[in-house]
């Protein structure tokens, strides 16, 4: 089974539960863009510190800090498999990430794009519950996702790595489908 991975879909569509299960099943490191900052920031290292200045600052974190941050933790993997989850979001951070795993000798297998319709993502995301997820707030983040993703999406279909996955049903048909293209 491919078990260098990027996964890549709208809010809602299930990515972090996908990724957890697959990478629990398969002994692979789940790299989850937010929790490698969190973790970074609690470990007080010299990346964390930068980053925790700059979000204490309410900016975003930057390509290049976010990319140290991935690079200190696949340099120091000790499984043989990993997962990218939240990064990248863009066409340059696609680009900038590409040097990287050559150095590394661990070329992406395989983009996974988990799919579903607005309608049943709009549902699930208000279902959660959180005080940020009313309909506008959605809408505009699928808008955002679109915007910034789409390119995304033709970058790693041109290189003959996306796979599309319909991330509607139980967690574990959707499970079910993503190990079925990834055999």
């Amino acid at each position: 089974m491919k078990n260098r991975l990027l996964f890549l879909g709208p809010p809602g569509a299930g990515k972090g539960t996908q990724a957890a299960r697959l990478c629990d099943a398969n002994s692979m490191k789940h790299l989850s863009t937010g929790d490698l900052l969190r973790s970074e920031v609690a470990a007080g290292s010299d990346l964390g510190k930068e980053a925790e200045a700059v979000m204490n600052r309410g900016e975003l974190v930057s390509d290049a800090l976010v990319l140290a941050i991935v690079e200190s933790q696949m340099k120091a993997l000790t499984t043989d498999g990993w997962l990218l989850d939240g990064f990248p979001r863009t066409v340059p951070q696609a680009e900038a990430l590409e040097p990287l795993l050559t150095e590394l000798q661990q070329p992406i297998q395989a983009v996974v794009l988990l799919e579903l319709d607005d309608a049943v993502l709009i549902e699930r995301l208000l279902a959660r519950g959180r005080a940020d997820d009313n309909e506008a707030v959605i809408r505009n983040r699928l808008e955002v996702y679109r915007e910034k993703t789409a390119p995304l999406i033709r970058f790693y279909s041109d290189k003959g790595l996306l796979v599309s996955v319909p991330a509607q049903g139980t967690v574990e048909e959707i499970t079910k489908r993503i190990e079925s293209v990834l055999g």
